[in-house]
């Protein structure tokens, strides 16, 4: 009889246990952990200077190699790269509202996956005018800025990941990125 009870009792656990339909756990990200904010002043001889983070590379722009003053920031550790490009303001050749309108439409060429869009126009400590645009969704670029004194130079920075990664994932190291890239523009000094 105790033989029969405990059959029952186990076909009883079976049964009840096989009622719940299984649901698969999400997919985790891994923790990524972030170094502290560090910075360094660019050393290169450059018609523009700034402090970027210790924490990433300076290389030359390969995208477009005859110009001289276009480089990355390259985060190794975290698959990105802010792609910074300088035009020289020369009211017969470049003028400032071409670049800007040029800036602009790099932007918003993004609104087809972008949720938003938000732009800022800031004055940097150096007496120079920033726009910042943050762009949220499933987009190549999150972060894009320009300083510019209006009258000769115009610097440009978008920030990419090598990865098609979900941007969700990626929040913590588009934050840090953010934070570097602020400080990047508030440190710009332009040669006279």
């Amino acid at each position: 009889m105790k033989y029969l009870l405990r059959i029952s009792f186990v076909l009883l656990i079976f049964c009840w246990g096989c009622e719940n339909s299984y649901l698969p756990k999400p997919k985790g990200y891994n923790r990524i952990d972030l170094p502290e904010h560090q910075f360094q002043k660019l050393s290169k001889d450059f018609p523009y200077t700034f402090e970027f983070s210790e924490h990433s590379l300076i290389e030359q722009d390969s995208f477009n190699p005859e110009e001289e003053y276009w480089i990355n920031l390259n985060y190794q550790d975290f698959g990105a790269k802010v792609h910074l490009t300088y035009k020289a303001i020369d009211g017969d050749k470049v003028d400032f509202k071409t670049l800007a309108t040029d800036a602009f439409k790099l932007t918003s060429q993004h609104q087809v996956k972008a949720y938003g869009i938000e732009e800022a126009v800031m004055a940097t400590p150096n007496g120079y005018t920033g726009v910042v645009a943050e762009l949220t969704g499933e987009v190549p670029t999150q972060f894009q800025f320009f300083v510019t004194d209006s009258t000769h130079h115009f610097l440009r920075g978008a920030l990419y990941f090598n990865t098609a990664m979900k941007n969700d994932s990626l929040a913590p190291v588009i934050e840090y990125i953010k934070v570097d890239m602020a400080h990047l523009m508030n440190s710009v000094k332009f040669e006279n």
